[in-house]
């Protein structure tokens, strides 16, 4: 998939303020400072289409970027962040459900990983909650070049081998700072026929 043209086209606070168009969409999800912004500031080759902030948490509406006029990418608020108020992650878990179980465009969701971590109970926990409404996910491992090359596929091994009574998808391994995996995410992102 070549990105050719895109535009941020808005923020919502809820899934009825969400663009009412029937562009596929797909979604970006991952625990708070996973690199999601990021990810698709790479994805979409633009330095900062997406807010990127050193901040944990600072995404809490649905941010819609219209590419190449044909389907959405759709950066979610970040979950699991232990900071923030009961409150505040109270509305972001109910945002995040919410598009999960009624967005009916949505085509494709990515789960991101940070590829340092083992396996975390937020991460667990939002993969059940997908399952639990037969939502398909993919895995894309963020922050390659924050480890050992050496490290990365013993990361992603344990990492896999973890959860391999629910997920057998392949899975990706990115890095937004030396733009590893962009190709190898479009194509596959491209063989839906949008």
């Amino acid at each position: 998939m070549k990105i050719n043209k895109v535009s941020f086209e808005k923020s919502s606070s809820d899934n009825e303020n969400c663009p009412k168009t029937k562009l596929f969409e797909v979604a970006f999800i991952g625990r708070s400072n996973v690199g999601k912004s990021s990810i698709l500031n790479m994805l979409l080759n633009r330095k900062s289409i997406a807010k990127v902030s050193k901040t944990p948490g600072k995404t809490k509406l649905i941010n819609y970027f219209l590419v190449n006029d044909k389907l959405y990418f759709v950066d979610l608020p970040g979950y699991g962040y232990a900071k923030l108020s009961k409150k505040n992650k109270f509305e972001i878990s109910e945002i995040n459900k919410l598009y999960f179980k009624n967005r009916k465009q949505l085509s494709q969701i990515f789960l991101l990983i940070d590829i340092r971590h083992e396996i975390q109970k937020a991460d667990l926990e939002f993969m059940n909650f997908l399952q639990s409404i037969r939502k398909k996910f993919i895995i894309i491992f963020t922050k390659k070049d924050k480890i050992k090359e050496s490290m990365v596929s013993v990361h992603c091994k344990k990492y896999i081998d973890a959860i391999s009574d629910f997920y057998s998808n392949k899975y990706f391994i990115s890095s937004s700072k030396t733009k590893y995996g962009r190709e190898e995410i479009l194509n596959y992102i491209g063989k839906k026929s949008y």
